[in-house]
């Protein structure tokens, strides 16, 4: 009976297994969950320890129950599965968003929002925390009391300076950090804002974004320690509407390669209606002092739910849950799909960079370099006898008199499906367009403001990947967002030039080997 069963667990396997491979959406080297669903499905929990890299990834494991996966890599792009890291245990309903944190003795922490298993009682609902202490962090076990007890969902109590009752933020806690002994954590604040912060009548106080600041010397008992920020209430940044959570917080460095820290910090956040986003500013005493803004999505929230850490040559590097996705997904057997790991640091002008990380070269192969060459005012050039669908390209652009200069990816022969990525020089804009990209999806023209400096060249890095697609420029901008081609003849790749003639100065082509296994 049992082996009746075992090869009926194999069989159903190895069927799955095929499923997947022939899913034309599945990408081939951007990380995608294994099985079943991560809606949500945030990146998590990451940190580097003992030479590899961990992250964390949030699914759906059984009706409104969620869990944890841990995935584990020494090179960012080969990822190695682990147990589940966080389950459904200790009373509560399994785990939302959260960060992660190595001690100086080396035991690792994962900070996380715990699901409440009734909202009247709020049994098992606050913020959580779990340690690991084997060299690769296999096995995870969670604190008996909660670091935080919520009052109603999302939501706990505290004591102001002058003894008045504060409600604050207890749901989607920052990674943990330590400065001078002391343990530091930030709490997000959407339930706060939407159950005091969206009335007409509100307090300006009560609205936009924000995060609360705990403090602990033991990483068992913690106490409000104000808010970490404060935004900008002419809403010159962020709008009244926007909340703050999955934050992220960690000192921005000078180069691509990490190295030494610039003295800035840079706080990665989301607000549901808007995306992904960020400030910079000064992390002085208790709190951050704003210096900038700037966002990562501009059109929707596709950019979801950054997740980032620190490795051990310095760099701040990010992922990010990419949302867009197609109906009924269960019908595929999966969802769920992360951007690159990107490279974060600070510039001399004081404005954040941002590129691919390094390791990605490995996946290269199969090199083509095509001659420079001249595209001419509303005409195309292919890009022939390349992986039209797994790719990556890198093009070094002189606009010349050119309106908007780019690629045209993932398509037809002609154009009833195309996307478009180019430089808009007359709007000072990186557009994605993917309003003809396909039946299913978001169907939208994304644009993020970007500018050439003098006689500065466009340098663009592309990355085709089935439905995903990315593109960084001259390691300032950077959009990605999925697309889902009807078409079996959508695998067009074309240089364009719109209103005047462009020099496309370098084009070379590698195609990316897989490193899902399925």
């Amino acid at each position: 009976m049992e082996n009746e069963k075992m090869r009926e667990a194999i069989r159903t396997t190895r069927e799955f297994r095929m499923k997947l491979l022939e899913d034309r959406h599945r990408p081939g080297y951007h990380f995608a969950m294994p099985e079943g669903l991560g809606i949500p499905g945030d990146p998590n929990g990451a940190f580097y320890a003992n030479g590899r890299y961990h992250l964390m990834y949030l699914y759906a494991h059984n009706g409104n129950s969620f869990h944890w996966g841990h995935v584990s890599s020494h090179n960012l792009v080969h990822w190695r599965y682990h147990r589940d890291a966080l389950i459904v245990s200790n009373g509560d309903n399994g785990a939302f968003s959260g960060g992660a944190f190595v001690d100086d003795d080396g035991i690792a922490y994962l900070s996380y929002s715990s699901l409440a298993t009734s909202l009247e009682t709020m049994a098992g609902g606050g913020v959580g925390i779990a340690r690991s202490s084997d060299r690769h962090y296999e096995t995870w076990e969670k604190f008996d009391k909660l670091a935080l007890q919520s009052t109603v969902n999302g939501i706990t109590e505290a004591i102001g300076p002058e003894g008045e009752t504060l409600y604050v933020g207890c749901c989607d806690p920052s990674n943990i950090w330590k400065r001078e002994g002391v343990y530091y954590m930030q709490t997000g604040n959407l339930c706060v804002l939407g159950k005091y912060g969206r009335a007409e009548d509100s307090p300006l106080e009560a609205r936009g974004d924000w995060t609360d600041l705990f403090q602990s010397t033991d990483l068992r008992t913690w106490t409000y320690a104000g808010r970490f920020y404060e935004r900008d209430r002419s809403n010159k940044w962020t709008e009244e509407s926007e909340d703050d959570m999955c934050a992220s917080f960690f000192p921005l460095p000078v180069s691509r390669q990490g190295g030494a820290a610039s003295g800035k910090h840079l706080q990665l956040f989301i607000s549901h209606n808007k995306g992904c986003q960020y400030y910079i500013g000064e992390y002085q005493g208790d709190r951050l002092l704003l210096e900038s803004h700037g966002r990562m999505t501009w059109s929707d929230s596709t950019f979801c739910a950054p997740e980032a850490l620190m490795d051990d040559k310095g760099r701040q590097i990010m992922w990010a849950w990419l949302v867009d996705n197609l109906d009924d997904e269960l019908q595929y057997g999966w969802s769920g799909v992360y951007s690159l790991p990107r490279t974060l640091w600070l510039g001399d002008d004081q404005t954040l960079r941002m590129a691919p990380v390094d390791e990605l070269a490995l996946l290269r192969y199969n090199e083509k370099r095509f001659p420079s060459v001249i595209v001419p005012a509303g005409e195309r050039l292919a890009l022939t006898n390349i992986n039209g669908e797994s790719s990556e390209i890198r093009l070094t652009i002189t606009p010349g008199s050119a309106r908007k200069a780019g690629l045209k990816v993932r398509a037809s022969e002609n154009e009833e499906e195309v996307t478009l990525l180019y430089y808009d020089a007359a709007a000072n804009e990186l557009v994605f367009d993917s309003t003809k990209s396909g039946a299913g999806g978001r169907q939208i023209r994304e644009a993020a403001p970007f500018r050439l400096h003098g006689f500065e060249k466009l340098e663009f890095t592309i990355f085709i990947d089935k439905s995903v697609i990315e593109i960084y420029a001259n390691d300032r901008q950077a959009i990605a967002r999925r697309v889902y081609p009807v078409r079996s003849d959508s695998t067009g790749v074309f240089l364009f030039s719109e209103g005047g003639d462009a020099t496309f100065d370098t084009i070379l082509v590698w195609e990316m080997m897989p490193s899902n296994p399925y």
